[in-house]
């Protein structure tokens, strides 16, 4: 891979003066999709698919993020971010590292077959986490798109990459649950600010770096509507890495919680952060690009000339 001087920036960000939005001409789905939950991916930038999990699996997994979240040999560690008013755990990042059965989970076809499918490629683990949003404190999330902080901050050089939320609770429309702009992942827009030192220390409990403005949020909106994923617990959410997305602050008594998963394609491994000074840790951006699993023949179906 050609060092990152080497690299053309084709989606610069973290500016000093607003410039305007830019039209995607990476694909959306590089691979052959098989799975009639993805047919809507492409036109969409996600894809929801109802009872992953059985219920069964829903209540070991549930059991299993208590578990982690309540380990008192983990507070204090840096993969445990807590609320920034309530104090409790709000995420807890390289899952797979922490937990075995999240990790042999991850590995199934059922799971990483997904990523394969829209990325067209073997898949390597950019990042995990396990997202808690507790009733009556959970805070939620400003509206982002993901691959404008993977790419300033981890050096991510196209939106190939997709994430996994698993639902681990109900979702409903009143519990924080995600907000999104179906088909805003054509559309890059570069924000504002230069990249503070150790930015993702605040980013990840409150981010006001790498987030559109007012104007930008209220430009998508109209042109691509905002709908919500709201589902049962075992359901899931496949989306892609420029999906425009956020969350409101639960305040009810149901809380939320998520297995998340974000794939990256081996052949879009990261390089040097694009806008940021130095690397963000390991459990955060990972730089492990060995893939999950071989993709197969079936799920492999990518044109050279795509390539980035």
């Amino acid at each position: 891979m050609p060092p990152v001087s080497d690299q053309v920036d084709r989606y610069p960000t973290r500016l000093s003066e607003p410039a305007p939005h830019i039209e995607r001409t990476d694909s959306a789905v590089w691979g052959k999709v098989t799975s009639p939950e993805l047919a809507g991916f492409d036109a969409n930038g996600f894809a929801t698919i109802p009872d992953l999990l059985t219920p069964d699996e829903v209540a070991a997994f549930g059991a299993e993020i208590g578990h982690l979240a309540a380990d008192p040999v983990l507070y204090g560690d840096e993969r445990v971010i807590v609320e920034p008013v309530a104090g409790q755990v709000r995420s807890v990042f390289g899952v797979h590292q922490l937990s075995k059965p999240i990790a042999e989970l991850i590995t199934e076809s059922r799971i990483v077959g997904l990523a394969e499918q829209i990325l067209g490629s073997p898949v390597y683990l950019h990042q995990t986490r396990v997202n808690y949003m507790p009733g009556f404190g959970g805070s939620g999330f400003a509206w982002h798109s993901d691959f404008e902080t993977w790419h300033a901050e981890d050096g991510m050089r196209a939106p190939r990459a997709v994430s996994l939320s698993i639902a681990l609770t109900d979702n409903y429309p009143f519990n924080g649950s995600l907000m999104m702009m179906p088909g805003s992942h054509r559309t890059f827009v570069p924000c504002l600010g230069e990249t503070p030192t150790e930015h993702y220390r605040e980013s990840l409990r409150e981010q006001r770096i790498g987030i559109p403005t007012p104007d930008d949020i209220t430009f998508l909106a109209a042109r691509y509507g905002i709908t919500q994923f709201i589902g049962q617990a075992g359901s899931a959410l496949l989306f892609d890495s420029n999906l425009m997305h956020g969350s409101s602050n639960n305040i009810t008594p149901f809380p939320r919680s998520n297995i998340f998963v974000v794939f990256n394609s081996v052949d879009n491994a990261l390089v040097e952060p694009f806008a940021a000074p130095k690397r963000r840790p390991q459990h955060i951006a990972g730089r492990d690009f060995t893939p999950v699993r071989a993709a197969t023949p079936e799920t492999v179906g990518v044109l050279a000339e795509q390539t980035p």
